[in-house]
């Protein structure tokens, strides 16, 4: 089992910006601290839901500030971003890093972010697939030339490469792991043998279905047998440790809604559709009840139970639901050492 925090870098009501950022830097250090595997990073623009637009940069602080846990992006929005550019980043923070570095990339919403940087609609609704693989082919090849609709560009050399040597002696360039919440997503991921990362909206009945769904199309793609039954999918999820029953559920829902009342609504439409926003009591309810909120066996169990009947084994969790710097240091330290050792 390998347990890892998922930072958002939330501004609560209240709070600056600034407090968000230092709150996910101290998080993440503390992650390492307390044993745990990894620290996954989300990229948001314009929006208190999240404070950090770049969620490489934040990866290459904290993979200069830490030696052993891994740091991935969960995720970079795609459309966003130019592949090469991406694919630069990804390569210079993987080959600095001796290998700790993942790149997480998904296609995000129809948000004015698609206006501001230039991607538009069309990269949000039919550009993925092209952006990813020539992402892919970034990190792989010697030299990489632009084909597609979208992106075309004569032949260039690619430097550096990703996957030149480590110090270890391996030449793997860095993991590269798609957020999936479609089939077509899913799909997708599976036809090229990359692993998801799977939203903490979803309960593990949905999560294994979509597993299983990514399991047959990956074996349709071709891949051998020990590629399908090895990918290393992820799990997001929300983690609060109390002693109480009932206390790190009673944190949350005091604090969560504010959050994400302020944050889901400060979302706006780059084509102005209408959307619908999820009640903030009931969607933290709801969290609460997927995920390890409550005391360390509780955790434990629920996470054990979603390894079981997905066959995921890699979680990233929400620490940060206290709002509080102090508090989500001390869920941090608990989840190393009072939860993760009930699970090895």
């Amino acid at each position: 089992m390998r347990i890892g925090t998922f930072v958002l870098a939330a501004q609560f009501p209240g709070q600056g910006p600034g407090e968000a950022l230092h709150r996910a830097v101290r998080s993440a250090e503390a992650a390492e601290e307390s044993g745990l595997d990894s620290v996954w990073l989300a990229e948001h623009h314009f929006v208190p839901y999240g404070v950090c637009p770049s969620a490489t940069t934040l990866a290459a602080l904290l993979l200069g500030r830490t030696r052993r846990i891994r740091v991935g992006t969960a995720v970079s929005v795609l459309p966003n971003h130019h592949p090469v550019a991406l694919g630069e980043q990804a390569a210079l923070l993987h080959l600095t890093s001796g290998g700790r570095f993942s790149l997480g990339v998904g296609r995000g919403g129809p948000w004015v972010d698609l206006e501001v940087f230039g991607g538009g609609l069309e990269a949000y609704e039919n550009g993925f697939p092209e952006a990813l693989e020539l992402l892919l082919d970034w990190l792989r090849e010697p030299r990489v030339a632009g084909r597609g609709e979208r992106f075309g560009f004569r032949e260039v050399a690619v430097v550096p490469r990703a996957d030149e040597l480590l110090a270890d002696g391996s030449a793997q360039g860095p993991e590269v792991i798609v957020a999936c919440t479609s089939p077509k997503t899913v799909r997708l991921a599976a036809s090229r043998a990359l692993p998801m990362l799977l939203g903490m909206h979803c309960g593990d009945e949905e999560k294994a279905e979509m597993v299983a769904l990514w399991r047959t199309a990956a074996r349709e793609a071709g891949h051998p047998p020990e590629v399908v039954e090895g990918a290393a999918h992820v799990s997001a999820g929300v983690a609060q440790i109390a002693d109480g029953p009932g206390d790190a559920m009673e944190t949350l829902v005091k604090t969560m809604p504010g959050w994400l009342r302020q944050g889901l609504d400060a979302h706006v439409t780059v084509d102005d559709r209408h959307r619908v926003m999820r009640d903030p009591v009931a969607y933290t309810e709801l969290l609460c009840g997927l995920h390890p909120v409550g005391p360390p066996k509780l955790a434990a169990d629920r996470l054990a139970a979603t390894a079981e009947r997905t066959g995921i084994t890699r979680f990233a969790l929400l620490v940060e639901g206290s709002g509080d710097l102090a508090a989500t240091e001390e869920n941090v330290r608990r989840l190393g050492a009072d939860v993760l050792p009930l699970l090895t």
